[in-house]
């Protein structure tokens, strides 16, 4: 039998949503809720853009272009690791073979 969660209210520029998430991932969600929140009321604070669906896009965009920029510096740093661990590698392996 599943477990019926009563919905989680979040609020976005002072509008309350009520959100149904599991329960072990409900601080997540008020995390994102906040942040989400956060970058809104900036948009709307520099007065160029207008309306609440517009905003909402706009933020949707700048944290989906965030995210991409945070997934290519790891694949990145990864890259670069990778390539550290293994110029260390072949450092040593001649220390380590046998006479």
């Amino acid at each position: 039998m599943t477990e019926t969660k009563a919905p989680i209210k979040v609020y976005l520029l002072g509008k309350e949503y009520p959100i149904v998430c599991p329960q072990g991932e409900v601080n997540d969600l008020l995390i994102a809720a906040n942040y989400l929140d956060d970058q809104m009321r900036k948009i709307r604070d520099t007065g160029r853009v207008i309306g609440t669906e517009r905003i909402a896009v706009m933020a949707a965009l700048n944290i989906a272009h965030e995210l991409i920029q945070t997934q290519q510096q790891n694949k990145r740093l990864s890259t670069d690791f990778g390539e550290r661990a293994e110029m260390m590698s072949e450092k040593l392996s001649p220390a380590q073979e046998p006479d």
